[in-house]
């Protein structure tokens, strides 16, 4: 007897052929929306940041049709194949780092990049995928919550890749990755008295972190403290970024009419700072429409993981989400000055490619997870 998917939103039981198209190509219909909605507003953004430079607008568009083309590739391998592949992509990763060590292209003052000729990437945004499935696989064999031994696996190969990719040197991409390592842990039953202790622990080796930061990034630390300190040079960036998303007011300036980015007073306008230009010229209710739609993103994401089948689909659809949720709130807190600049863009929204790819990719093994989740005999 034939098996036949299960539509949780109808009554039974239901034959591919009767669902849609999203169904038959294992698409979530309202994330996808979200995720097109969310692109469409960062093309509009974008356009007006640039000054009405369509080569730039075309090139994100092209990028973003890519990172769609994953995210649907990514949606058709089913749960169980991600889980059997799991490790091999996290040492895989792990040792692409390590090539990226000794071998790595330099761009901008870091070791981040690494040219196979046909193709030239980042590793690290391997691992912002890698580590929590991995962490998912490693975690979902045992018993939860997890015992100490466990987590303490979990913490040596969390601690592995960060360490790598904070030495590229690349402290934003650190701070996403080891997030995804945490947060698989947290979903996985970790105790509150637990995640204080090693937070207290953390507060008490900031010191040791500081003595191995490099000197842009204690600027950077001291420029979040007081922006006016510099205001021609370090705090220049936050400065201007919070000129702009103030000016804009409750209504914004309008389309096309933002005057800190367009007299270019704004740095960064069409990447990591591109939030200012949207409460510049959209105002505070264009900024609660942005995050209304990256906050139904995330609920989504948190309702796939809680209908998960297994433990493995719930620990991993759950932090990808939360990883999101992690790249929305870094980003805005930093443009708006409430954390430190660590240059995490915004997701979706963002002028760029490497993380597009990464993102739109957890959103397909969201769907994945989603939609193979239940097979009923006919």
């Amino acid at each position: 007897m034939a098996n036949r998917p299960f539509d949780p939103d109808l009554d039974g039981p239901v034959s591919r052929d009767e669902l849609g198209l999203a169904a038959q190509l294992h698409l979530d219909l309202p994330l996808v929306v979200a995720v097109l909605l969310l692109c469409g507003c960062g093309l509009a953004i974008l356009y007006s940041a640039t000054d009405g430079d369509i080569g730039q607008v075309e090139a994100q568009a092209v990028r973003l049709g890519i990172a769609f083309a994953v995210m649907v590739a990514v949606a058709q391998v089913p749960p169980d194949q991600l889980r059997r592949w799991s490790p091999a992509l996290f040492f895989a990763g792990v040792a692409m780092l390590a090539v990226v060590e000794v071998i790595g292209d330099i761009g901008k003052g870091a070791q981040r990049w690494l040219d196979l000729g046909f193709v030239r990437f980042q590793p690290s945004e391997l691992l912002k995928i890698a580590l929590p499935m991995m962490l998912a696989w490693f975690l979902a064999r045992g018993r939860l919550p997890p015992s100490g031994w466990r987590i303490l696996g979990a913490a040596i190969m969390t601690c592995l890749p960060v360490l790598l990719i904070a030495h590229q040197p690349d402290l934003g991409t650190a701070l996403l990755v080891v997030s995804a390592g945490v947060l698989v842990l947290f979903l996985a039953g970790l105790s509150w008295r637990l995640i204080i202790s090693l937070g207290v622990v953390a507060a008490a080796l900031a010191p040791v972190a500081w003595h191995f930061m490099r000197d842009y990034q204690r600027q950077r630390v001291l420029t979040f403290l007081d922006p006016a300190s510099d205001p021609l040079g370090a705090g220049y960036h936050i400065i201007q970024s919070q000129i702009a998303i103030g000016s804009g007011g409750l209504y914004g300036k309008g389309w096309l009419n933002g005057t800190q980015s367009h007299l270019e007073f704004l740095p960064e306008r069409t990447t990591d700072f591109i939030f200012a230009v949207l409460g510049e010229e959209f105002g505070l209710l264009g900024i609660l429409a942005l995050l209304g739609i990256s906050l139904f993103i995330i609920m989504r994401g948190l309702h796939i993981a809680t209908s998960a089948q297994d433990t493995y689909g719930r620990l991993l659809a759950g932090s990808l989400t939360l990883v999101f949720f992690v790249y929305v709130a870094v980003n805005t807190g930093m443009v708006t000055g409430l954390l430190p600049v660590v240059g995490v863009p915004l997701p979706l929204v963002s002028y760029g490619g490497t993380s597009l790819v990464t993102i739109m990719a957890s959103f397909g093994i969201l769907m994945s997870i989603n939609s193979h989740r239940k097979l009923l005999p006919a």
